[in-house]
C-alpha cells in the first residue's frame, strides 16, 4: 500500500476533482481503490518509521479520502474522524482551553450545542450563542478571550444563512478563528474556504457517503499548522476513522458533485410545491425567491441549494404527526443526505438534547420538519407528500404500514394508486413544481 503521489496539478472541476484525487501507485492500481483493514505496518528498522505504522494514528484507506476531501476544497489533504461530533471535539481541543471563549451560531445542530454546554463547559470553556445570520451580532459577542467563531450555513433545520465573506473579515480583523459547519451543502456547493474561513467542518456520514452506509468527519484547513495539532489530538484520543468506512466514503465522494446537484434540483421541486399547499405554514429552503437571505444564497452557493427542506404545517404537532403516519415512500429517520428521502421531526430528534428555550429561540418548534430529499423522482416524493396531506385530518391507524400498504389507512378521495400507476401524471405534476422557481 505504499503510496508515490504525483504532484502535477489536478483538474479543478469539482466532479472531475472527485474522481481523481488521490494518490496515484503506478500500473496495477486497482480502479476501485483498496481497503487496508490492518491494525499495524511493518518496519523496515527501529527508527525507520514508515508513513503509516499503527492505523489509530494514520491508515492508507483514511489517507485517501483525506487527500479527496482537501482536493475539493483546494486544501492539503483534510483529517479524517470517526464521526462529525469526533471532529467538533478534536477542533475544540485543539483550539479551546479553560478560560476561553468560544462564539456560535445559535442555529447549529443539535450535537454541537450539547457538545459545548455539557462537556466542555465543565472544563471552563465559555459559549456564547448568536444570531449569526447578523455579523454585527458575533462582533458585539466577541472578546479578548475569545480564541473561536463556529457557524454553521445553512443551519440544521431552519436552513438560516451566514454571510461568510463579511464574517471572515470580522474574524480576521479580530486574529480569531472561523470554522464553518458545511455539512449541509459540502464542497460541492459551497467552499467556505474560498469566502475567507480558516476551517471547514463535515459529518460525512451525510451528503459525502451519501448512502447512510459509514459513519465519520472530517475538517478541511490549509493551515498546515492547524491540521498538525488536530491530528496530534486524534492521536492522543483515538478518534480516527475506520479503514472500511473511509473506504466507503471515498466511493460516495466519487458521485458526490453529481448527487449534489440531483438532491438540489429535487429539493428545488419539492419546496416549490409545499410552499404552494394550503395545509404549509411555512417553508424555508434557500432557493426559493421567499427565503429571506436569497440573495446571500445565490451568491454564496455556485447556483444550487442542496437537498434539505424545512416546513411546517399549520396544524401544528398533531398535524405533523398525521403526516408521518401517513407517509408510504418517504421515511421517518434521523439522519440527512442519503439517497432516500427522510423526514426527521427536531424537537424530539436530532435537537431533543438543546433546551427548549433555546429551540423556540432559534425558530425550531414542535411541529417542524426537516425534509432531507433523496434521489427519487421528485414526482413521486410529492405524491407521496400529496396523499399523507391529504389525510391530514385523520387519525393515524396501526393498519398503515409503508409503501406497499395500498389504501388500508388513507382518506376518501386520496390517491391510493401504486406509484407506477401514477406515471402518467409524473411530468405534469413535476413541472408544476419547477415554475415556483426553486432552482
Amino acid at each position: 500500500m505504499s503510496a508515490s503521489i504525483h504532484t502535477r496539478p489536478v483538474p479543478h472541476a469539482p466532479a472531475t476533482i472527485a474522481l481523481h484525487a488521490r494518490p496515484r501507485r503506478g500500473p496495477g492500481e486497482p480502479l476501485g481503490g483498496c481497503i487496508a483493514q490492518s491494525t499495524s505496518f511493518t518496519q523496515l528498522a527501529v527508527g525507520d518509521t514508515p508513513e503509516h505504522a499503527y492505523s489509530r494514528v494514520s491508515n492508507p484507506t483514511v489517507s485517501d479520502l483525506e487527500f479527496a476531501l482537501g482536493a475539493l476544497e483546494g486544501a492539503p489533504p483534510a483529517v479524517c474522524f470517526s464521526s462529525g461530533l469526533a471532529a467538533e471535539t478534536a477542533l475544540f481541543l485543539s483550539l479551546l482551553s479553560q478560560g476561553d471563549h468560544a462564539v456560535v451560531s445559535a442555529a447549529a445542530y443539535g450535537g454541537t450545542v450539547r457538545l459545548l454546554n455539557r462537556v466542555f463547559a465543565r472544563y471552563g470553556v465559555e459559549t456564547t450563542f448568536v444570531d449569526a445570520t447578523d455579523t454585527s451580532h458575533v462582533r458585539a459577542a466577541l472578546s479578548d478571550r475569545t480564541k473561536l467563531v463556529f457557524v454553521e450555513t445553512p443551519s440544521n433545520p431552519t436552513l438560516d444563512l451566514v454571510d461568510l465573506a463579511a464574517l471572515s473579515q470580522v474574524c480576521k480583523e479580530r486574529g480569531v478563528p472561523l470554522a464553518v459547519d458545511n455539512t449541509f451543502l459540502t464542497a460541492a456547493i459551497q467552499r467556505p474556504l474560498d469566502f475567507g474561513a480558516d476551517i471547514s467542518v463535515y459529518s460525512t456520514t451525510k451528503h459525502i457517503e451519501g448512502h447512510s452506509a459509514a459513519v465519520g468527519g472530517a475538517i478541511v484547513s490549509r493551515d498546515e499548522t492547524l491540521l498538525s495539532g488536530l491530528r496530534f489530538v486524534r492521536k492522543a484520543t483515538g478518534g480516527i476513522q475506520t479503514p472500511f468506512n473511509a473506504y466507503l466514503t471515498l466511493r460516495g465522494v466519487e458521485t458526490l458533485p453529481l448527487r449534489a446537484r440531483q438532491h438540489s434540483r429535487g429539493a428545488g421541486a419539492v419546496a416549490a410545491w409545499l410552499a404552494k399547499h394550503p395545509s404549509v405554514a411555512l417553508i424555508r429552503y434557500p432557493g426559493l425567491d421567499s427565503h429571506p437571505q436569497r440573495a446571500l444564497a445565490i451568491r454564496q452557493h455556485g447556483g444550487f441549494h442542496g437537498g434539505v427542506v424545512s416546513f411546517e404545517l399549520r396544524g401544528g404537532l398533531p398535524a405533523a404527526q398525521g403526516l408521518l403516519a401517513r407517509l408510504r415512500l418517504v421515511r421517518l429517520a434521523e439522519h440527512v443526505g442519503g439517497a432516500q428521502t427522510l423526514l426527521t421531526h427536531p424537537a424530539t430528534m436530532t435537537h431533543a438534547d438543546v433546551p427548549a428555550a433555546h429551540r423556540r429561540a432559534v425558530g425550531i418548534t414542535d411541529g417542524q420538519l426537516r425534509l432531507s430529499v433523496g434521489l427519487e423522482d421528485p414526482a413521486d416524493i410529492i405524491a407521496d407528500l400529496g396523499q399523507a396531506l391529504a389525510c391530514g385530518a385523520c387519525e393515524p391507524r396501526a393498519s398503515d404500514e409503508g409503501l406497499n400498504s395500498a389504501a388500508s389507512g388513507a382518506c376518501d378521495g386520496a390517491d391510493t394508486a401504486p406509484l407506477g400507476a401514477r406515471d402518467g401524471a409524473r411530468a405534469g405534476v413535476l413541472a408544476a413544481a419547477l415554475a415556483g422557481g426553486a432552482l
